[in-house]
């Protein structure tokens, strides 16, 4: 059956995506305490100044005397405004960016900016960020190592166990239908029919749990038995692979065939497409998958297991990977691969 392809043994450091740096600048920033506390103090001094000095304040207040008290009031207020408003900024965009995170679009980081204390919070919270994507991907990959093991492991039974079973059935079948009575043939007939049907079910279903084209032929001819196991009554699936693809490594080549597998399914159960198309070409540093259909499309629908998946797998190889509308209708998914030497 072959080795079982562990995505832990040969896969390099996880590439958790570009980072936004978050270094500050050389400039020391001023806290937003000593901000506000400078200013009110400010504030404070003047008008202690103003009535140590020779300004006084009739009984009952003049008109020109509220003038002043009031437009002295009305500054201190707007300038605290200002320093509240500049220094909450920075949270601000620090709530839009820890709403909008998600740990399977890796990379996205919030600026750090405003005062030291709001800088060491953003700080802190892109440092939490890089340690989750980090603890995630390699769950990941236990979990799709394992997935992986699993999937072999039930090919494997299905073809030794079950599917001599069914043959030995069809051997008693042959045998009872050359013996059975000329009535009953016709219904011996059939159980062999059914038979036959069943074990070729299986071997369809352990063909797809492992891929052994992709281990034995590689990974063109695997994407061409891909296409043509989904082209049925009413899907037509065409392929179209790249003669001068680099090389890349098992993991990518398993990932590019579990994300064309995993597309196709997708197609044939929910999109209601009558067309197909999968495509492997070489792009400017690596090499690019796209699964397109003519179907419904994704009409707003959430991301379910199977899209989540592809992401995940995506993400171990430092793979870039979309599901978008297709040109007029129906769906695209897009796996951007970079070539070996352009993994970090």
């Amino acid at each position: 059956m072959g080795d079982v392809t562990d995505i832990r043994e040969r896969r390099g450091p996880v590439r958790l995506g570009s980072r936004a740096p978050y270094e500050r600048s050389e400039r020391r920033a001023v806290s937003l305490f000593w901000r506000i506390f400078s200013l009110n103090a400010a504030g404070l001094v003047v008008a202690a100044a103003l009535l140590l000095g020779p300004v006084t304040v009739s009984t009952p207040v003049r008109q020109g005397e509220a003038v002043v008290v009031l437009a002295g009031l009305a500054l201190l207020l707007v300038a605290n405004a200002l320093v509240l408003r500049v220094g909450l900024v920075p949270l601000q965009r620090l709530g839009r960016a820890m709403a909008a995170a998600d740990l399977l679009r890796p990379g996205v980081r919030a600026p750090v900016s405003g005062p030291s204390e709001t800088a060491v919070l953003i700080t802190t919270y892109n440092t939490m960020l890089d340690r989750l994507e980090a603890e995630r991907a390699t769950g990941a990959a236990h979990a799709l190592s394992a997935q992986e093991r699993e999937r072999h492991r039930i090919a494997r039974e299905l073809h030794d166990e079950v599917g001599q079973t069914l043959t030995a059935v069809l051997l008693q079948l042959k045998r009872v239908a050359d013996r059975a009575p000329e009535e009953l043939r016709g219904e011996v007939g059939q159980a062999q029919e059914a038979t036959r049907a069943g074990l070729d079910e299986i071997r369809r279903i352990a063909r797809r749990l492992r891929p052994g084209v992709l281990e034995e032929l590689g990974l063109s001819s695997a994407l061409r038995s891909l296409a043509a196991e989904f082209t049925t009554h009413g899907l037509t699936v065409r392929h179209h692979v790249g003669g001068d693809l680099p090389r890349l490594t098992e993991e990518s080549e398993l990932v590019v065939y579990r994300v064309a597998q995993e597309g196709l399914t997708n197609t044939a159960r929910h999109s209601a497409a009558d067309r197909a198309e999968v495509r492997l070409r070489q792009v400017a540093g690596g090499v690019e998958l796209l699964v397109r259909d003519n179907g419904k499309g994704l009409g707003g629908a959430p991301d379910g297991a199977g899209i989540q998946g592809m992401r995940e797998r995506a993400l171990l190889v430092g793979a870039v990977f979309s599901v978008q509308a297709g040109p007029g209708r129906g769906t695209d998914v897009r796996l951007r691969i970079p070539a070996p030497a352009q993994v970090r």
